[in-house]
């Protein structure tokens, strides 16, 4: 990911929908040396197949951290140094308040189709994915229309702002794009 090149920021806002394979982006962008993966413990991981699947600390509701953008809260599970990847489902909803609070840290956004993911969800474990919690979304129809939710405010929030998007060099159906606040 070219965008890993610049200096980071302190936080980084991670956002994308369930079974957009967001996690094992995170994963990616975590192995880079100036990322702070002090929130890593066993009870907040999950591994489905062949993939590590979830790890770290996710923020949502019902979750172990709420999606509140409180910057002292935010940096709780974290004890290292670094710039600290924030993930939360629900940041789709929240990327303009982001953008008017944290004007010196990034928003990462990924996009994969509707059904692509929602059938990625289920195959990774679905509702009996044990890290991190799903019970907000209630049942198949409910997550169906989060998906298809957040991400139509996630296209909405990169046109705003006429974001570029680079294709995930494995996954073709998936695509990052990334939020630098303009100094």
């Amino acid at each position: 990911m070219l965008f890993l090149k610049d200096n980071l920021p302190e936080r980084i806002f991670f956002t994308g929908v369930p079974g957009s394979r967001w996690s094992g982006i995170a994963q990616e962008i975590e192995k880079d040396q100036r990322m702070d993966i002090s929130d890593r413990t066993p009870d907040r991981t999950y591994n489905h197949h062949n993939y590590s699947g979830h790890e770290g600390v996710y923020f949502g509701t019902g979750m172990e951290f709420e999606a509140s953008l409180n910057e002292e809260y935010l940096d709780t599970p974290y004890s290292g140094t670094g710039c600290k990847l924030h993930k939360s489902h629900e940041w789709s909803y929240l990327l303009d308040e982001i953008t008017s609070r944290f004007h010196n840290d990034w928003i990462i956004l990924v996009y994969r189709n509707n059904q692509d993911s929602f059938n990625w969800w289920k195959e990774a474990g679905g509702w009996n994915i044990k890290y991190p919690n799903y019970d907000y979304y209630e049942n198949d129809d409910t997550m169906q229309y989060h998906i298809k939710s957040m991400n139509d405010h996630i296209l909405e929030f990169s046109q705003k702002h006429k974001l570029n998007w680079e294709q995930h060099k494995l996954y073709k159906d998936i695509f990052i794009t990334r939020y630098k606040q303009k100094v």
